[in-house]
């Protein structure tokens, strides 16, 4: 290497890619002597970097976290990551627009211009998540995932108070769900961070349990569609309308198969968490339709047809 800073800085990033690094390995990636690799570590040691020194018999080197954030070394594609994921933070749901508003603009000051341009070329706008998370919150409800500690909280309006053993924080549709078993209840369960208030750590930790399909996305995201193990729905069902298919496209979740029929005909595939649902999603397209199948959706249909029929006769006092 060309002089000290450089070294140093070559230094850096070699630790925080490896844990380990063997004295003489260390040195020979660097083309320098073992000494003068102990006065690099010195110095980012004085720099406020945890260097930690291996025993054994050639010894060795490991970067550990510190006390301080130190500063850090990126490559390019890890820039550029940072300071996408900091342009769609806001997205994300959690309370932490203003801050990782300054942190982009904090890492894209120090960028080179080579990498402003690509970065600059992401003209992302966002808007914020339904609900804003406490960036407290969230931390303390995925510090009691990753300890494997036993969650005490408070939810909802009354804070109900709730015992459960958290499995994992899932971010979904602009929202952040914890998944736990509800040891009052025996269940599983998910439960909006936002709407959780963190007691006092119990410090209790606890067996993890199996999460069913394997999956924790893919388990609450099934929750949603009213299904206990795969994400898909407990009820699909066909029909065909008589409309064009680019009409309905528009307004179909992505789970939807579409087939044009002809110029003012589509066949229609979709699900839902019940049958008279199912009906009530068909009927929202606002145009005639046949069942094709199967029964049960036929028969929600005309279950549905008749409460139509009263809502529409029912006069208001």
């Amino acid at each position: 290497m060309s002089g000290p800073s450089s070294r140093m800085l070559a230094l850096l990033s070699l630790l925080q890619v490896h844990r380990d690094w063997p004295g003489d390995e260390l040195a020979g990636r660097l083309e320098v002597s073992p000494r003068t690799l102990r006065r690099d570590v010195d110095r980012l040691r004085g720099l406020g970097y945890r260097v930690e020194a291996l025993r054994g018999p050639a010894g060795g080197y490991r970067l550990a976290a510190g006390a301080d954030l130190p500063p850090l070394l990126f490559d390019d594609d890890q820039a550029v990551a940072i300071a996408i994921a900091l342009a769609v933070a806001p997205a994300s749901g959690a309370d932490i627009a203003e801050s990782a508003a300054r942190a982009l603009a904090t890492v894209r000051q120090v960028m080179p211009a080579r990498l402003r341009t690509r970065v600059d070329a992401i003209d992302a706008v966002t808007s914020a998540g339904r609900t804003s998370v406490d960036p407290e919150v969230l931390v303390a409800v995925s510090e009691a995932v990753h300890l494997g500690e036993v969650l005490r909280f408070g939810y909802g309006p009354d804070e109900t108070p709730h015992r459960v053993e958290p499995h994992a924080v899932v971010a979904r549709n602009g929202r952040w769900y914890l998944l736990d078993w509800d040891l009052d209840r025996a269940d599983w369960r998910t439960h909006r961070v936002d709407r959780i208030t963190p007691r006092m750590r119990t410090r209790v930790p606890f067996t993890t349990r199996p999460v069913p399909g394997g999956d924790p996305a893919a388990f609450v995201a099934a929750r949603f569609k009213g299904s206990d193990r795969e994400d898909v729905w407990p009820c699909t069902g066909t029909a065909v309308l008589e409309v064009p298919a680019e009409t309905v496209a528009p307004y179909l979740p992505d789970d939807a198969v579409l087939e044009p029929l002809g110029p003012d005909r589509c066949r229609l595939t979709r699900g839902s968490w019940s049958w008279e649902g199912l009906a009530a999603a068909f009927a929202g397209a606002t145009a005639d339709f046949t069942v094709e199948g199967p029964d049960e959706l036929r028969a929600a249909t005309a279950v549905l047809a008749e409460r139509l029929g009263r809502a529409s006769a029912r006069r208001r006092d």
